[in-house]
C-alpha cells in the first residue's frame, strides 16, 4: 500500500507555500525563497504576498549554484531547535552556493522514527548507521536515543558542519567516517560488523571521497544487498528514502522487498511538507521497517 509521512513535531520550520518551481519557508524567525524542482503547479499565494514575506531569495545561476539576494543584510547563519516528543536537537542553519541551509526538514518524520525504535532497545547499546548521512540530523537523533552512532558521508566539510550540530545539541562521541559509502559497507561486511539500524540517503549522483562516482539506478541494488548483511538478525530497523525525480514509490518498495526478506510490516510510499496555503510538497519517496523475532 502507498502511504503518506509528513513530520508532525516542527514549531520552528514551516513550509508557507509552494509552486512556480519554488518555495517560501520559515526557518526560525527567518523567511526564505529558494527554487524547489517538484513544484510544479502554480503558486496558491499572490507573488505580491510572496515578495512581502520573504526578503532572502536565491537566484539560479548554473545548474547546482546561485547566490542569495539579502537587501536587508540579515544574519547568514543562525540556529534552529527541533523538538521531539522525548528529545530535543539544534541545527546550526547557513546560507550556502547550493541553495541548501544545512538540514531537510521533512526528514524529521525520519528522526522521530530513529528516536522511538533504538530507545526501545534494551538488551544492549543499540549500534546506528548513518550513510550519505550529510549534516547529521539522523546521527543525532539516534545519539540522543542512547545509540553507538557511525556516520558516514564523503565530503568533509559536512562532516565538520555534522559535528557543530552533536555539540550544538550537547551530545558526544558520534564517530565520524569521510568517505565512499558504499566502500564503507562493502569493508563492514568483511569486518562482520551488525548495526540494530541503517538509513541510508543516496543522492541521484555524487562524487566520492576519492572520487568514485555514485548514479543512484546503477548501485543502489548492489548497495541494499550488501547493508542486508549488516543488519543484527533478531532486532533491526531500515529507512531508505530517495529523493529522485523520476523514481516510483513501487521501485524503492521492489528494492527493498528483494533484498530484505524479514520485510513484512513495510511501510512505503510518499515523503511530504504540507504547506500552510493547504498544498502539499512531495520530497521523497520513503521505505521502511522493522524486525523483531
Amino acid at each position: 500500500m502507498i502511504q503518506t509521512f509528513t513530520p508532525s513535531n516542527w514549531k520552528e520550520y514551516e513550509l508557507l507555500d509552494c509552486g512556480n518551481f519554488e518555495k517560501l519557508e520559515r526557518f526560525g524567525k527567518l523567511i526564505l525563497r529558494r527554487p524547489e524542482p517538484q513544484a510544479l503547479w502554480d503558486r496558491v499565494w499572490p507573488e505580491i504576498e510572496w515578495k512581502k514575506l520573504s526578503p532572502i531569495t536565491f537566484k539560479q545561476k548554473g545548474s547546482h549554484n546561485g547566490d542569495w539576494i539579502n537587501p536587508n543584510k540579515l544574519p547568514t547563519k543562525w540556529q534552529l531547535p527541533y523538538d521531539g516528543e522525548d528529545y530535543k536537537l539544534m541545527f546550526n542553519l547557513s546560507l550556502t552556493s547550493f541553495k541548501h541551509v544545512g538540514i531537510f526538514p521533512e526528514q524529521a518524520n525520519n528522526w522521530d522514527y530513529i528516536y522511538n525504535n533504538l530507545s526501545k532497545i534494551t538488551e544492549e547499546t543499540p549500534r546506528f548507521l548513518n550513510l550519505f548521512a550529510y549534516t547529521g540530523g539522523a546521527s543525532i537523533a539516534a545519539k540522543a536515543a542512547g545509540a553507538d552512532v557511525t556516520h558516514v558521508d564523503s565530503v568533509k566539510q559536512v562532516i565538520s558542519w555534522s559535528r557543530e550540530n552533536m555539540e550544538s545539541s550537547k551530545l558526544e562521541n558520534i564517530r565520524w567516517v569521510v568517505e565512499d559509502a558504499l566502500k564503507f559497507v562493502k569493508r563492514e561486511v568483511k569486518r562482520g560488523k551488525t548495526y540494530h539500524g541503517i538509513i541510508l540517503d543516496p543522492p541521484a549522483y555524487g562524487i566520492g571521497a576519492s572520487g568514485e562516482r555514485w548514479q543512484l539506478e546503477d548501485s543502489i541494488n548492489e548497495m541494499l544487498q550488501d547493508v542486508a548483511q549488516l543488519l543484527e538478525p533478531k532486532q533491526h530497523f531500515l529507512i531508505l528514502n530517495v529523493y529522485s525525480l523520476g523514481l516510483s514509490s513501487l521501485l524503492v518498495q521492489n528494492l527493498v522487498q528483494r533484498n530484505f526478506k524479514e520485510a513484512k510490516s513495510l511501510e512505503n510510499g510518499e515523503l511530504y511538507l504540507q504547506a500552510k496555503s493547504g498544498i502539499q510538497l512531495p520530497l521523497g519517496i520513503l521505505s521502511r521497517y522493522k524486525h523483531q523475532i
